[in-house]
């Protein structure tokens, strides 16, 4: 029997049962909230379940993390409650409270306290202390905020054990001090950033998130940047914790599960429309988070980290980096949470990197150690290798150089590399290789050159059948006898595989796993390959250094070679790993090689962008702002720390080339007024950059103990007679800066700058000081003193426009202003007045005070972020379309686009234009294929006259919307926007979707097989969206034509179930 159940029945049959006094009438607040008009985790839970995992279009996503979570009015609610009613001293549950008598706080500081100092607020900084604790800093020791804390990692974690006795995770090694460091963080609910080379073991920072979130029973959001990425977590992941899910654009299992892996996008789409899985998530892992500089898909990681609300703790998971803590003190700042940055440049398997010259059976050992693995770059193997070379190259070749020839050899030659090399390094016992080539012909070119190598034994022959058998069952009879099947059978039966975009998934997911167990002794693979999960290798070649990206040939970046590079030497079984660079016709030049292995990586960078998706979404929520998204981007982050740099005219190439050694200049300082000096020496140091120079001053006043005129007051610019001294002429040696020098003059003197410089300096030692000054000194300062008597009202000074050539409008009219006001000052009668200093000096600060405060109030306005000018254009475009109101207000069109996750404007007006209407299922699937396919294709397309009517149609849309865009100011012309849409699949797809056999579609196209299953994937995604999008609408007609189309499609090996799936 439950007693508080009796009870409450007892008391609701007769409530004098129990009397209760001092009963008052409270007004519950937040009764009518939902996820359709609020923001809050206070809303109730949405009851349709189809709705609670990737929430809805009509939701509202919750509050993002670091905003200003407390309106106006609650602060206002808040203070009139302070000062009127009595407060509680001590809060419940807790032993100590604040003292709010009048002597304790004042309201204000009272309001302080709440908006500032609040834990999730930079108001109280502390330190670290051993225990994981905090101790405040030192009374007046002033400390300025960050976010970003590195943390050290190069002493040992004595005391791991001793604070976490019961980790949530056991494993079955011990943890790396970078582990156990980032172990400490997460048990400390922090979030961390963790830097390291590939297989340095990351992924343990990953897993004990996850257990721990298993231990208390919240969730945990694991995001990959592509697809294939995250099957492979899913299978580790599965085996490692069991209740483990995935959510793709195509697949959705155990959408329940406490640890659910899914791609960037579709984690953007959950916190837009408010999922319920938000409320229970404690940790969101993004792993390879230098794909933030993806300049197409960038954008989603920062809208994801700026809408992640503030229970969710973010692990973020990179290869090394060289600004891993600014960017963490972008998150921290519009988070406003710490976040710990761990970085570690060491590798579990360190790397030999060498240049391969060999070419036949002769030459096979010619291999030359280049990098050490202690990073020395050694320049002897780099000599000894063009030796090599040299003694086979012809005269003709010589006299060519050697610098990047590797692209001029015939496949003749290639071959005979690859025969030499790879022979080489069986015997070597230096299998498994990956062979890194920057082209899908080139790969499968290598692999069939190969065609009498063979790599396994028999008893490995047998192995590979039976696997690949296995992974073909559940595919239809006449997939499994596809050309490039039969193909990749016959080379893996040898031992050699081939791994790029080209290739069907299913065939890439069954040449990982037999390259994972040691089977595929030899794999030529594109770069995406380096983006896999843990798959090391016992060597890496590199079949040339230079690649196309996408606008031209280029060498690859430090990073991109490091990436590729670090899949060499498998943990716990190989002692180095080895790196190969093929010399096939030349080496290559060695600053290029130095750079590749020794430069930075890539820096993390802003691919931020605005989109009308996200515009549309965010203007669909009131308390939202697109504003405030743009303004807590990683690209506008800079603009809170950078400094405006003055002295532009000084600072000028031309100005500095006047500032040369001799030049006669005037200066004023707090020691000099109009004094005239002679330039010695400038220091090199662009930045803060010095000039040494002899300027004539009064006898005693060498050190600037005399009076001087108070150089606040801007003397010089009205009263330009120069300094003449009164008594005795003496002068002094001192470095100036910019600022120190308020002009410079036509004149110039020889100088001899060492002997005076030298002379100044031996009469500032005690024993010397009585000593005349030498003969170059006294030359020069007669010079100078003859200038001034010459002079006394001022000589003449060069002029920025005329004499520097600064053309620049700035300058023109700052010249031309100074000029006026300089005139205007004659007739300023204040100027005499013995008080104008101190009035001055009251004016400049007051005014000094309201520039500050008018720079600060331009940077935290809308007005002075650089993507403004671009947001308003979108918006006009948006009102053009009607897909929101003049007062920025959702339209029915806008809540379409917000379906649609990319080409939203073209699909939209397709689908309010009826375009879809007229054609089959078939048809529509083929004309919404050129939304996905982005290749160039030779073949023209054979299709019906519906389907040319449909693509006419597309084409006038997209170049209705290009040239609005256009007219709006948005810089992409309208040939740039229709050129985005290819037509090359159209065929392809409407034979798929009429049911063609793979095999015989394959012969339609030369796009390679891989890349069409992946359009076509992608194509269902699509299907799905314009679905959602016609209920909305309310054409059912066309929901169904698209759910048809999306059936038609789903089909044999293009939606065959992923091996690591299943």
């Amino acid at each position: 029997v439950s007693l508080e159940t009796e009870v409450e029945k007892r008391f609701l049959r007769d409530p004098a049962w129990l009397p209760i006094h001092d009963t008052d009438a409270v007004l519950l607040g937040d009764t009518g909230i939902s996820a359709k008009n609020s923001m809050s985790l206070q809303r109730p839970p949405n009851p349709n379940p189809s709705e609670s995992l990737r929430g809805s279009n009509t939701n509202y996503p919750f509050l993002p993390g670091g905003s200003d979570s407390l309106p106006k009015y609650i602060i206002r609610a808040i203070y009139t409650i302070y000062t009127k009613v009595w407060l509680l001293t001590v809060p419940p549950g807790l032993k100590v409270g604040m003292d709010f008598s009048d002597k304790g706080l004042n309201g204000q500081l009272f309001l302080k306290v709440i908006l500032l100092d609040s834990p999730s607020t930079p108001g109280t900084t502390s330190t670290e202390k051993k225990d994981g604790g905090t101790t405040k800093p030192a009374e007046g020791q002033e400390e300025k905020k960050r976010w970003a804390i590195p943390i050290n990692i190069t002493t040992p974690c004595g005391d791991f054990y001793k604070r976490i006795p019961n980790p949530a995770f056991k494993y079955p090694f011990e943890l790396d001090v970078f582990q156990k460091q980032a172990v400490l963080r997460l048990e400390a609910h922090d979030s961390v950033f963790v830097a390291a080379h590939t297989s340095a073991g990351k992924t343990v920072v990953a897993e004990y998130a996850i257990a721990l979130s298993q231990k208390h029973m919240t969730r945990t959001i694991y995001t990959s940047p592509i697809k294939a990425l995250s099957n492979q977590k899913f299978r580790d992941f599965k085996t490692t914790f069991g209740d483990v899910g995935l959510l793709t654009g195509d697949v959705q299992l155990s959408p329940e599960a406490s640890c659910l892996i899914m791609t960037t996008e579709i984690l953007r789409s959950m916190l837009y429309n408010g999922s319920e899985v938000i409320r229970d998530l404690e940790w969101v892992i993004f792993d390879e988070v230098h794909y933030i500089n993806d300049a197409e898909r960038g954008v989603v990681w920062e809208e994801v980290l700026i809408m992640l609300p503030d229970h969710v703790s973010i692990i973020l998971l990179s290869a090394t980096v060289p600004n891993a803590v600014e960017f963490s003190e972008w998150i921290g700042r519009i988070k406003k949470k710490h976040i710990y940055v761990i970085s570690t440049a060491k590798r579990p398997v360190p790397l030999e990197h060498y240049l391969y010259t060999g070419n036949s059976t002769k030459t096979q050992k010619e291999m030359f150690l280049l990098l050490d693995p202690s990073g020395n770059f050694q320049t002897k193997g780099y000599y000894a290798a063009i030796d090599a070379k040299k003694e086979r190259t012809s005269k003709h070749a010589q006299s060519f150089g050697t610098k990047n020839p590797s692209q001029y050899t015939t496949s003749n030659q290639d071959r005979a590399v690859w025969l030499s090399l790879l022979h080489f390094l069986s015997q070597r016992q230096q299998t498994p290789v990956v062979a890194f080539t920057f082209s899908k012909t080139r790969c499968d070119d290598n692999a069939r050159s190969l065609a009498s190598m063979d790599l396994t034994s028999s008893a490995e022959k047998s192995e590979i059948h039976s696997f690949f058998q296995k992974s073909l069952r559940r595919l239809r009879g006449g997939d499994r006898q596809l050309p490039q099947i039969l193909f990749m059978r016959d080379l893996l039966k040898r031992g050699i595989g081939v791994h790029h975009s080209g290739i069907l998934p299913i065939m890439k997911e069954v040449i990982e796993m037999l390259f994972s167990r040691g089977l595929v002794k030899v794999l030529f693979a594109t770069e995406t390959f380096a983006m896999g999960v843990n798959m090391p290798a016992r060597t890496v070649v590199f079949d040339s250094i230079r690649k196309h990206d996408g606008t031209g040939f280029r060498n690859l970046l430090p990073g991109e070679y490091i990436q590729m590079a670090g899949r060499a030497g498998r943990r716990g079984l190989d002692a180095t790993g080895t790196v190969i660079i093929l010399c096939k016709s030349g080496v290559h030049d060695m600053g290029d090689l130095n750079v590749m292995m020794l430069g930075k990586p890539t820096v993390l960078q802003s691919q931020f962008r605005l989109t009308y998706t996200m515009i549309l979404n965010l203007l669909r929520v009131e308390a939202l702002r697109v504003t405030d998204m743009m303004r807590r981007s990683f690209s506008e982050s800079h603009r809170d720390t950078q400094t405006l740099t003055y002295c532009a005219v000084l600072g000028s190439v031309n100005g500095l080339k006047a500032l040369s050694v001799g030049r006669v200049v005037v200066v004023n300082n707090k020691q000099h007024f109009n004094a005239l000096g002679v330039i010695l020496q400038v220091s090199s140091d662009s930045v803060n950059r010095t000039f040494t120079a002899l300027i004539i001053c009064e006898k005693g006043n060498e050190e600037g103990r005399g009076d001087s005129p108070n150089c606040s007051a801007f003397p010089h610019l009205y009263n330009t007679a120069l300094f003449t001294p009164e008594g005795p002429c003496s002068h002094t040696v001192q470095k100036l800066k910019l600022q120190d020098i308020s002009a410079i003059t036509v004149k110039t003197l020889k100088v001899i700058p060492d002997r005076i410089i030298d002379n100044y300096n031996k009469r500032q030692q005690l024993r010397f000081r009585l000593d005349p000054p030498g003969q170059a000194i006294s030359t020069a300062t007669q010079e100078l003193l003859r200038l001034v008597e010459a002079n006394p009202g001022g000589v003449m000074t060069l002029d920025p426009v005329n004499d520097f050539q600064l053309k620049s409008v700035d300058v023109v009219e700052g010249t031309m202003r100074l000029r006026v006001l300089q005139d205007s000052l004659k007739d300023f009668s204040c100027i005499h007045s013995p008080t104008f200093s101190e009035q001055f000096l009251r004016v400049q600060e007051r005014m000094s005070v309201q520039e500050e405060l008018d720079k600060l109030l331009f940077l935290i306005s809308d007005q002075s972020l650089s993507l403004l000018p671009e947001y308003h254009q979108r918006i006009k475009v948006l009102q053009s379309l009607q897909y929101v109101d003049s007062s920025g207000a959702v339209q029915l069109k806008g809540r379409v686009a917000c379906q649609i996750s990319s080409h939203e404007l073209l699909l939209t007006e397709l689908l309010f234009e009826n375009a879809l209407s007229p054609l089959a299922p078939e048809e529509s699937a083929a004309l919404l294929s050129c939304l996905v396919f982005q290749q160039k294709t030779q073949v023209e397309p054979h299709i019906t006259n519906t389907l040319k009517e449909g693509i006419e149609r597309v084409l006038a849309v997209a170049q209705r919307i290009g040239e609005l865009q256009r007219d709006c100011g948005i810089t992409q012309t309208a040939e740039e926007f229709v050129g985005q849409f290819k037509f090359g699949l159209t065929e392809v797809v409407y034979c798929w979707a009429r049911g063609m056999p793979f095999a015989e579609i394959a012969q339609l196209t030369d796009v390679q097989e891989g890349t069409v299953v992946r359009c076509i994937q992608r194509l269902d995604e699509v299907l799905k969206e314009v679905r959602q999008a016609a209920r909305i609408v309310g054409d059912s007609v066309l929901g169904s034509k698209m759910e048809k189309a999306s059936l038609a499609i789903r089909r044999d090996i293009v939606f065959t179930a992923s091996l690591y799936t299943h």
